[in-house]
């Protein structure tokens, strides 16, 4: 109903990761999924996917050493890892533990890999354009009936104030946090209960270390935090989790999660982590199933599907909860349960297909990057990382020496913008700089201004070019 990406997709921590801490809820299955999913995903994204080894420290107080090795044994071997590196103790003293108090000693390094969430929506949305799929943004279900055997759809397009009508023979709804309200608004089911809300909360800080890794820090409370090197510059430290009651739209980091994140890295880090350390926070709210756990933290992550109607009438999916690092998966689940109803249309594939920009080997990132560098010198090393790790070999189709027309600053260039907009579904100056790239992180007023006068002033040209 907004941008694409503008919700929950883009509130995580931006990882592909089985869930170490889902191990102690028993979630084997659900664990097991995850870890199988993690090289899936890098083959078909190494752009946009990448490994990341996380360093847990061992804190005397808390859980043992054995426990945690025991741990990370099922964690190396449950989901048959291939090429993601194992697990390895690490000392602590060196320089891998040189930003942590001197009671840390002892750490286990284990891998998993980040992933930049909201590009990650993004090009599954141009994947499903380039066969054939029409991608709405900015369309909001207002009914969605039955009538005539088949359901008759009320969309209202936002951006030209006009609302229509489009008939389906299957509906599915994967409305995220807002599921249950498409159930209760749209189809006028209003005992719908379906989701529990889980808001989990981010800030992003200066860099707090210079090495390449992450921590996964444990708490008096049972919880985990992640710090993760950020945008090069930055350090993402996450998540909170606290049940969410009203509009998801509304979600904002309250002061005690900021406390909460603040005081959990300080009891890691020799240096405490203080509110001017930040320099932006994000807040999202997860749509869990509502399996009744009793705390926020130990409620399933695993997604549930439903299909309501009779075989002589249109079917619904509902879709609840779910995983970042099984999106994949669910998604091909659905599928299968829309075969049952309308017939089969063809056999899987989405592990082997690249999404757009990612037909190259894993270990290829560094070589496209060095391609990138010489064919356009003028592009300085670190918009060289960032459009080869956003664009993959996309790049190849908008990034020309010579032609990269105005610079907004920090290297978005005309060229990307041009791209963003007629490619990637880019209205706003918001969508490009908080989802096609995180370049808010660098932007100041003026730059921003600049940028959304840009765009308004070209939007007769783009949408003629798109007709």
């Amino acid at each position: 109903m907004n941008d694409l990406a503008s919700g929950t997709s883009s509130w995580s921590t931006k990882l592909v990761h089985g869930g170490l801490r889902y191990l102690e809820h028993y979630e084997f299955s659900l664990v097991r999924h995850a870890l199988m999913e993690r090289e899936v995903l890098w083959g078909i994204a190494p752009h946009i996917i990448r490994p990341l080894r996380f360093i847990l420290p061992h804190h005397s107080g808390l859980r043992p050493a054995w426990l945690l090795r025991l741990g990370l044994f099922l964690y190396d071997h449950l989901g048959g890892r291939k090429k993601l590196r194992a697990t390895t103790t690490v000392d602590l003293d060196g320089p891998m533990g040189a930003s942590l108090k001197d009671e840390f000693h002892k750490g286990f390094e284990y891998s998993d890999a980040r992933v930049d969430d909201a590009r990650l929506v993004v090009l599954n949305a141009r994947d499903a354009a380039a066969r054939g799929a029409d991608i709405m943004v900015r369309t909001k279900v207002l009914e969605a009936r039955r009538e005539a055997g088949l359901w008759q759809i009320t969309l209202a397009d936002q951006d030209d104030d006009r609302t229509y009508t489009v008939s389906a023979r299957f509906l599915v709804n994967v409305g995220g946090p807002w599921v249950d309200a498409i159930i209760q608004a749209a189809m006028g089911q209003n005992e719908a209960h379906n989701i529990r809300l889980v808001q989990g909360s981010h800030i992003v800080t200066r860099k707090l270390y210079d090495h390449d890794r992450a921590y996964i820090f444990q708490n008096a409370d049972g919880r985990i935090i992640f710090t993760i090197p950020y945008e090069e510059d930055f350090t993402l430290v996450g998540t909170t989790d606290q049940d969410f009651d009203g509009d998801p739209a509304d979600a904002a980091i309250t002061e005690a999660e900021t406390q909460y994140l603040l005081s959990a890295a300080s009891e890691y880090f020799k240096r405490p982590l203080a509110a001017d350390d930040i320099v932006w926070s994000y807040s999202g709210v997860r749509p869990l199933f509502d399996d009744g756990a009793s705390k926020a933290q130990e409620a399933t992550r695993d997604y549930v599907l439903k299909v309501e109607g009779d075989k002589d009438e249109p079917a619904v999916l509902n879709g609840f909860g779910g995983k970042i690092t099984t999106y994949r998966v669910l998604s091909e689940e659905v599928l299968e349960k829309i075969e049952r109803r309308l017939g089969a249309r063809g056999s899987r594939w989405t592990g082997d297909k690249p999404l757009p920009g990612g037909d190259f080997p894993v270990d290829g990132l560094a070589a496209l990057e060095e391609e990138l560098q010489r064919s356009v010198p003028e592009l300085d090393a670190r918009t060289v990382r960032r459009l080869a790790r956003g664009y993959g070999t996309d790049i190849r189709k908008f990034i020309r020496p010579g032609a990269l027309g105005l610079d907004f600053g920090h290297g978005l260039h005309e060229a990307e913008v041009d791209w963003l907009v007629l490619n990637e579904w880019a209205r706003t100056a918001e969508d490009i700089l908080w989802r096609r790239t995180k370049l808010g992180l660098r932007f100041d007023g003026n730059q921003q201004s600049g940028l959304a006068e840009h765009m308004k002033n070209r939007k007769a040209d783009w949408r003629k070019a798109a007709e």
